[in-house]
């Protein structure tokens, strides 16, 4: 095994159960390299394998190899560790790692200190995704946020979105959405409606944008809790409906 910089003052080493399979998912899913070659055992078990990913590095080896009283996770329900890791895009990440057979636990959601979902891989270890909040620090108020596409058959639109754009979906928090996985401001609902764009904007008093709407001769409905923050669909006077939020 041949390292090329320096190891950080702390290296996370993890056992698992397929290395060989377990190196090709740490360096599709979190764009990783591979450095060097593996060492590999008499038995021909990989014995020690290092993966650089950003500026850090994971070291692993599969499980009870030699006299290591260290086994890789079976199943587990609960867990002694997370990995927490550092990307530019969560919801492209998360997607992958979906996509390539990893248990959800959170999805992508905005938090005070930056962007995160939770998941657990396929082989037993729990990695926070973190990075920097989507909505409440990229979106100026009063600019549209959000694009809800209203959908009769969402698995219809997903086969047309995704072939004309590329797009790939992972499921939304509500029953019958889906987000845009690399379009973390855009998603479909199929809710039973008419099929309709839906723009969301965001304010910053969203009582206070309420009783605005009301006023000036449109509709509000209350505002509710969502994994976001506060959210209201409300409709113009000429009956265009469009949703406000409040981080």
């Amino acid at each position: 095994m041949t390292s090329f910089t320096r190891p950080a003052t702390i290296t996370p080493y993890l056992a698992v159960a397929d290395a060989p399979r377990a190196i090709d998912w740490y360096v599709r899913v979190f764009d990783g390299h591979r450095r060097g070659e593996p060492y590999l055992m008499p038995d021909g078990r990989i014995g020690h394998a290092e993966i650089g990913i950003g500026d850090a590095v994971l070291m692993l080896a599969e499980g009870g190899v030699g006299e290591v009283p260290v086994v890789a996770p079976d199943n587990p329900t609960t867990f002694t560790h997370s990995l927490n890791i550092q990307v530019e895009d969560v919801d492209a990440t998360f997607a992958r790692a979906v996509a390539e057979g990893a248990a959800v636990e959170r999805h992508p959601e905005d938090q005070d200190y930056g962007r995160v979902a939770v998941l657990v891989d396929p082989f037993g270890h729990r990695w926070l995704v973190t990075g920097t909040p989507v909505r409440s620090s990229r979106t100026p108020v009063g600019e549209s946020d959000y694009l809800t596409m209203v959908v009769r058959d969402a698995d219809r639109a997903k086969g047309f979105y995704g072939a004309v754009l590329g797009w790939e979906f992972v499921p939304g928090s509500v029953e019958g959405a889906w987000q845009v996985a690399n379009h973390s401001n855009i998603g479909l609902w199929a809710n039973g409606d008419e099929p309709a764009n839906q723009l969301c904007f965001r304010v910053a008093d969203i009582e206070a944008a309420l009783r605005a709407v009301t006023t000036h001769g449109g509709k509000a409905g209350e505002a509710k809790e969502r994994p976001f923050g506060l959210l209201a669909d409300c409709a113009d006077p000429e009956g265009t409906v469009f949703y406000l939020y409040q981080t």
